[in-house]
C-alpha cells in the first residue's frame, strides 16, 4: 500500500526558513531554531515535511535537502518509538523511493536515514527493505546501484551481528554471494562498496561467508593491484582480519600475500600503506609469524624504518617548523581527557632480574600501559589518530619481539645510516626505531648501548625540536639499563639533560621529557636520592613556565617522584620547595575543574612519601576532599531521586578525593586521628563502599583499610555494618574491588584479633573460593593467602578445620613475597592453625616446607615455630619415611631447610 502524503504551502515555507537560519554562523540565531524545531517535534508530521524537503524539493539547494534529511535522522533517532506509525511508513516508503537521487550527497544522506532507522527498529520491523535493496544492485541506472550499495554498506557496518544472527530469514545468505559478483563492476565505487560489505563479517565468522571463503579469496586476489586506493585498502583490511580467522586457507598463498603486503606497505596512498601495515602488526601475533617471515626481514625492516619518517604534511599540523611555542596558551580541545587509576592495595613481591639479584616492585592488576608508546607526543588532535609512522614504529617494535636479536644484522646498518643522515626527518625516524626495538632485542642492543646512549644525550640538544622530543622517548625506554650502570657514566649526564630538556622553550619536547623523566624515577626509585635538590628545582620552575596541557603531565611526573624516593623527600628543604606551588594550584583550582584530579593524584603520593612532612598542609586539603566526597553523594543522590531536574555526578571527584584521604591516613598514620574525629567521614565511607560503581567501592576499602592501620579507634564501632559489605565484595569478577575488600578485612582482622570471631562465616568460604580459582591474577591470590592466614592468626581455632582445603595454594601464593610484616602474619596464622589441625597440612606438607624455605631472614620467635613444625613432623613420621620424603625435594630446597633450620 503507498500512502499518499501532500505537505501544506505554508508549512513547508516555515521549515525551509527554518532550514535556512539554521545554516547562520550567528549563535544566538541558532539557538532560537533549535527552540523552535524542539516545538515543531510535537507536530505528527512535522517529520514528513523534513523527508519532503529531502527528497522532492529538488529546485532546493543541495545542502539544505541535506540539513532536513540530518535534522530527519537525529528526531528518528531520539523518538523513533514514539513516531505516529503512518509517518514511519511515509518515511520508509520516501526512503526506497530515494536511494537513487541523482546527487550523491542526497543519496549518501539517504543512505544514512535507512540505516538509523533500521539500527532503531530492528531489521524485522522492515522486512522489504534488503530483498528491495538487494533488487536495487542489479539496476542499469548506476545511481540506484550505488545508492543501494552505499546504504547496504551503512546497514553491514551497524547491523553486522543482526543480519548474521537472523536465521529465520537468512538474509546473508542471499547478500554475501551477491556481493562477491560485484568485486569485479566496472565502477570502482562499487567494487569498494561491495569488498567494504563482506569485510563486516569476516572477523565474526559468518557462517554465510565461511561457506564462500574460497570464492572470497579468488575475487579478493583478482582486485588485488585495483587503480582504486579505496579498493586496495579494503583488499588490505580484509586479508588482516583473514590472518585472525582463517590462517588455515591464507596459509597456501601466504608468500604470496607478504609479497603483496610488502609492495601495498609502500603504497603511494598513506591510507592504503596504513591498512597493509596493520598486517604485520597482525601476523607477529600468529605462532607461525617466525616460520613464514623470516625470510623477508631483510626487505620488511627497511620498509618500516622509511614508513617511520614524518610525511611532510604531519610536518605541517605539528608545526614542526615552529621551534619556540611555550608562551602560547594550549587550546582546550586539544586537552585529553585523562582517567584516574584508583587505589589498588598490592604486596611488594620480588621478582629475579637477569643478574640474578631480585627487583622490588609491587605488582598491580593494571594492564601494561604500553599501548599508548606510538603516541609519541604527536598529541594534536589531528595527528592523535593512528597513522603510518605510528603503525610502523609499533609493528617494529612486536616484530623485535618475535625476531629478538635476529632483527639486528639488518637494522644496524640502517640505524648507522640514518642516526648519523645529515636531514633531520631521517635521523628523527632513526631515533625512533632504535626506541621502537629496545624491547625486544635488549640483550642484542647492550653492546652498542655504551656508543648509543651518549650519542642520544647529545641529541637531547639538537636543534629541531621533534628530535629532541623522540629522543626522550627512545631514552626512556633505555632507562633500565642507565640505572643499571655507574652513575657518573650514563645517569648523571642524562639527568642533566632531561632536566634541561623539562624547561625546553617547545611544548612538545617538555611533554616528551616530563614523561621520560618518569620512566626514568620508576626505573631509578631511591637511586635519585642524592639529586634530589636538583630534580626538585627544574620541576618546580616547570609550574612557572608550563601552558596548561603540560601541567598536568607535569603533576605526574612529581607523584611518581615521590613514589619513587618516598620518604627522602621528608627534608624542610625539598618541602619548601615543593608544597608552596602545589598548595597554590590547589587554591585556585574550583571544586568543580577536572584538573583536580591530577593534581589530587600527585598531591596523594606527595603525602604518603612526606609522613609527618604534609602535617602543615593536611587540615584544608582533608577538609576539601571529605567536601568532595559528600558533594558528590548529594549529587548523586539528587539524580537517583529526581533525574530530570539534577545531573549525575561526575564521580571521579569522588574517587580521586578518596584516594587522597588514603594517602594521607598512610603518610600522616596517627596524627590523621584529629582530623577524622571533627568529621562525618565514617558515615560517607558507608555510603561510598555501597555504591554501584566499583571504582568507588575500590577506592573505599583502600581508605577503609588505611584507617583501620592509622585510627582504628574510630573504624572500631562502625565493623557491624562494614564487615558484611566487604564480605558481599569478595567478588573476582571484579578484581581491584575484592582484591581492596580482601585486603581491609585483613587489616581489620589484626585489630580486632578475637572479636573477629562472629564475622569469619561471612569472609571465609569465598575467600578459600577465590584462593583455589583458577587464573586468579596474582595479586588478588597474594592478598587473599595474607588475609586468611591473619584470619588464621587471630581465631585460628575456626580457621583450622578447613586447613586442608586451601593450605597447598596458600603455600604456592606466598612464596614469592618478600619479607615484610604483612607475610610474618600471615605465616604465624598459618602456625597457629597447623598447630590446631596438623592432620590439615600433611598431605602437602612439602609445599610448607617450600614456602618456609622462601623467608631470607625471619623474625627469631617466628623461626623457632618454623624449627618446631619441621622437626616434630620429622620426629612423628620417623627417620625412614622422613628420608623418603626429603629426597622429593630439589637441592636448593634442602639445602636452604638445613642452613635456616638445620633439618
Amino acid at each position: 500500500m503507498k500512502m499518499e502524503w501532500t505537505p501544506q504551502q505554508e508549512g513547508l515555507r516555515e521549515i525551509l526558513t527554518l532550514l535556512k537560519e539554521s545554516q547562520s554562523p550567528d549563535t544566538v540565531t541558532q539557538r532560537a531554531v533549535q527552540q523552535k524545531l524542539e516545538l515543531l517535534n510535537k507536530y505528527p508530521d512535522f517529520n514528513n515535511y523534513l523527508m519532503f524537503v529531502l527528497t522532492k524539493l529538488v529546485q532546493e539547494d543541495e545542502p539544505t535537502r541535506s540539513l532536513s534529511g540530518l535534522i530527519l535522522k537525529n528526531n528518528v533517532r531520539t523518538h523513533y518509538n514514539t513516531l505516529v506509525p503512518s509517518v514511519t511508513t511515509f518515511i520508509k516508503q520516501e526512503c526506497l523511493q530515494a536511494v537513487g537521487d541523482p546527487s550523491p550527497l542526497i543519496r549518501a544522506t539517504v543512505g544514512i536515514l535507512i540505516t538509523t532507522i533500521a539500527s532503531k527498529s530492528e531489521l524485522q520491523s522492515w522486512p522489504e527493505l534488503l530483498p528491495a535493496l538487494c533488487n536495487m544492485l542489479d539496476s542499469q541506472d548506476y545511481n540506484v546501484c550505488e545508492g543501494a550499495f552505499g546504504a547496504l554498506q551503512k546497514i553491514c557496518e551497524d547491523s553486522a551481528e543482526a543480519l548474521d544472527a537472523d536465521t529465520h530469514n537468512r538474509p546473508l545468505d542471499i547478500l554475501i554471494p551477491k556481493f562477491l559478483q560485484f568485486f569485479n563492476h566496472s565502477s570502482s565505487k562499487i567494487r569498494s562498496c561491495a569488498i567494504g560489505c563482506v569485510n563486516q563479517f569476516i572477523i565474526q565468522r559468518s557462517p554465510a561467508l565461511m561457506v564462500h571463503i574460497d570464492t572470497f579469496l579468488t575475487n579478493l586476489f583478482n582486485v588485488a593491484t585495483d587503480e582504486d586506493p579505496e579498493v586496495r585498502k579494503n583488499v588490505c583490511r580484509a586479508l588482516v582480519m583473514l590472518l585472525e580467522v582463517r590462517m588455515d586457507r591464507l596459509m597456501p598463498h601466504m608468500s604470496e600475500i607478504i609479497e603483496y603486503m610488502l609492495m601495498r606497505t609502500q603504497d603511494n596512498d598513506e591510507g592504503v600503506a596504513l591498512e597493509a601495515c596493520e598486517f604485520w602488526l597482525s601476523l607477529a601475533e600468529q605462532p607461525i609469524c617466525r616460520d613464514v617471515l623470516g625470510s623477508h626481514l631483510s626487505r620488511l625492516v627497511p620498509i618500516l624504518v622509511r614508513g617511520m619518517k614524518y610525511s611532510e604534511i604531519d610536518i605541517i599540523l605539528l608545526k614542526g617548523d615552529v621551534e619556540e611555542d611555550e608562551a602560547v596558551p594550549d587550546k582546550e580541545e586539544d586537552i585529553r581527557p585523562r582517567f584516574h587509576k584508583s587505589k589498588t592495595h598490592t604486596m611488594k613481591t620480588a621478582t629475579p632480574n637477569t643478574n640474578g639479584t631480585t627487583l622490588e616492585n609491587g605488582t598491580s592488576d593494571q594492564a601494561d600501559e604500553d599501548d599508548d608508546d606510538y603516541d609519541d607526543g604527536d598529541d594534536d588532535s589531528s595527528l592523535s589518530d593512528w597513522n603510518l609512522r605510528k603503525c610502523s614504529a609499533a609493528a617494529l617494535d612486536v616484530l623485535a619481539n618475535v625476531f629478538r636479536e635476529e632483527l639486528l644484522p639488518i637494522l644496524i646498518p640502517i640505524l648507522k645510516e640514518t642516526l648519523f643522515h645529515q636531514e633531520w626527518e631521517i635521523k628523527e625516524s632513526g631515533i625512533l626505531a632504535l626506541g621502537a626495538i629496545a624491547e625486544g632485542c635488549m640483550s642484542g642492543m647492550i653492546s652498542h648501548l655504551p656508543e648509543l646512549i651518549p650519542y642520544l644525550i647529545n641529541s637531547l640538544n639538537d636543534r629541531k625540536a621533534l628530535v629532541r622530543a623522540i629522543t626522550c622517548w627512545t631514552l626512556s625506554r633505555y632507562s633500565h639499563w642507565v640505572v643499571s650502570q655507574p652513575h657518573d657514566a650514563y645517569l648523571k649526564p642524562l639527568m642533566t639533560e632531561l632536566l634541561k630538556r623539562i624547561l625546553d622553550s617547545n611544548k612538545r619536547v617538555q611533554e616528551a621529557a616530563c614523561s621520560a623523566f618518569a620512566t626514568l624515577e620508576e626505573e631509578a626509585c631511591t637511586e635519585l636520592v642524592p639529586y634530589l635538590s636538583f630534580i626538585l628545582e627544574t620541576l618546580v620552575f616547570a609550574f612557572s613556565k608550563y601552558q596548561h596541557k603540560n601541567l598536568l603531565i607535569l603533576y605526574d611526573a612529581i607523584g611518581t617522584l615521590a613514589d619513587s624516593v618516598g620518604h627522602h623527600l621528608n627534608k624542610p628543604a625539598y618541602i619548601n620547595l615543593l608544597m608552596p606551588p602545589l598548595i597554590q594550584k590547589w587554591n585556585i583550582l574550583k571544586d568543580e575543574d577536572k584538573d583536580l584530579f591530577p593534581l589530587l593524584e600527585c598531591l596523594s603520593s606527595v603525602a604518603t612519601a612526606l609522613q609527618s612532612g604534609f602535617l602543615p598542609y593536611c587540615e584544608p586539603v582533608y577538609r576539601r576532599c571529605v567536601s568532595l566526597v559528600q558533594q558528590t553523594l548529594y549529587q548523586h543522590m539528587a539524580n537517583t531521586q529526581n533525574p530530570e531536574a539534577y545531573e549525575a555526578p561526575d564521580k571521579d571527584f569522588m574517587i580521586v578525593a578518596l584516594d587522597l584521604l588514603s594517602g594521607l591516613a598512610e603518610g600522616l598514620n596517627g596524627h590523621i586521628e584529629k582530623l577524622v574525629v571533627n568529621s562525618n567521614i565514617m558515615e560517607l565511607l558507608h555510603h561510598c563502599m555501597q555504591d554501584p560503581m566499583p571504582e568507588v567501592r575500590q577506592s573505599s576499602f583502600a581508605l577503609l583499610g588505611d584507617l583501620t592501620k592509622a585510627c582504628f579507634q574510630h573504624v572500631r564501632p562502625c565493623i557491624p555494618e562494614f564487615l558484611p559489605i566487604l564480605g558481599q565484595n569478595l567478588n573476582p569478577e571484579f578484581i581491584s574491588v575484592c582484591n581492596n575488600a580482601t585486603w581491609a578485612i585483613g587489616e581489620i582482622s589484626i585489630k580486632l584479633g578475637q572479636d573477629t570471631r562472629p564475622y569469619i562465616p561471612i569472609v571465609l568460604n569465598q575467600l578459600i573460593e577465590i584462593i583455589n580459582k583458577p587464573n586468579t591474577p596474582k595479586t588478588l591470590l597474594e592478598n587473599t593467602a595474607i588475609t586468611i592466614g591473619r584470619l588464621g592468626y587471630v581465631c585460628p581455632h575456626d580457621v583450622a578445620p578447613v586447613l586442608h582445603q586451601f593450605v597447598r595454594q596458600w603455600c604456592t601464593s606466598l612464596r614469592n613475597i618478600r619479607d615484610n610484616e604483612e607475610k610474618d602474619s600471615a605465616f604465624r596464622g598459618m602456625c597457629h592453625m597447623i598447630s590446631v589441625n596438623p592432620a590439615g597440612v600433611v598431605p602437602d606438607f612439602i609445599f610448607f616446607c617450600d614456602a618456609v624455605a622462601s623467608w631470607i631472614s625471619p623474625k627469631e620467635d617466628l623461626k623457632d615455630v618454623f624449627i618446631k613444625i619441621l622437626h616434630g613432623f620429622k620426629a612423628q613420621v620417623g627417620e625412614e619415611n622422613w628420608k623418603r620424603f626429603s629426597d622429593q625435594f630439589p637441592p636448593q630446597l634442602s639445602e636452604r631447610l638445613s642452613s635456616l633450620y638445620g633439618i
